[in-house]
């Protein structure tokens, strides 16, 4: 049935408020319709007080936005009738954007880091290339471990398995494989990652 403008709101306060319950993760403004751009023949109205004016025509919801000076926005496209709202769009859209800026300024961005190790490593370029490794971790990235075999180092492959495992076992106890040991090539690789402290 059509609200009447005006007319008491015919759905329950409770109710209305759950319909516009935000979400945690807000609509992408790809997908809202706005003002003509919304194709259903009725929706829900709410109010910019948050208050539902109830089932309408879209032409009459339209007319009341306009009178009101607001955007008509479709919040929830998949209710049925679908749930639009009065919005200042722009403003909407900032805040939208805001958010957004916000919530990838505390997104941290993990990437694949490069250690390469050598059959024949000297004890200070492996302390160094372990600190190296370490540090990357701590970041929060992943590493991986690389060595490349050359000439007879290929007849030594077992030997070379357990210089990347004690390599990987050195760096700490809080140190998880996430791609186990591989060989392609000339060339050994793992990937490695560190466990949350708990």
């Amino acid at each position: 049935m059509l609200g009447v403008p005006g007319e008491v709101p015919s759905i329950a306060r409770d109710e209305s408020r759950d319909l516009l319950t935000p979400n945690p993760q807000p609509i992408s403004s790809k997908y809202l319709n706005v003002n003509r751009n919304i194709r259903s023949p009725e929706i829900r109205l709410i109010d910019e007080n948050d208050r539902s004016l109830g089932i309408l025509r879209t032409d009459e919801a339209l007319r009341i936005a306009n009178e009101r000076g607001f955007d008509l926005v479709e919040v929830a496209p998949h209710a049925k009738p679908p749930v639009c709202k009065l919005l200042d769009f722009g403003a909407y859209l900032y805040r939208l954007e805001k958010q957004e800026r916000k919530s990838k300024a505390h997104q941290k961005r993990i990437e694949v880091k490069g250690v390469r190790i050598s059959f024949k490593i000297g004890e200070h370029d492996r302390q160094v290339r372990q600190e190296t490794a370490k540090r990357f971790l701590a970041e929060g990235h992943k590493v991986k471990i690389e060595m490349i075999l050359r000439g007879r180092e290929f007849a030594h492959q077992d030997r070379a398995r357990e210089l990347v495992n004690q390599f990987i076992k050195d760096l700490g106890d809080r140190v998880v494989i996430e791609q186990p040991l591989n060989k392609q090539g000339n060339k050994l690789f793992c990937l490695i990652g560190m466990t949350k402290q708990t």
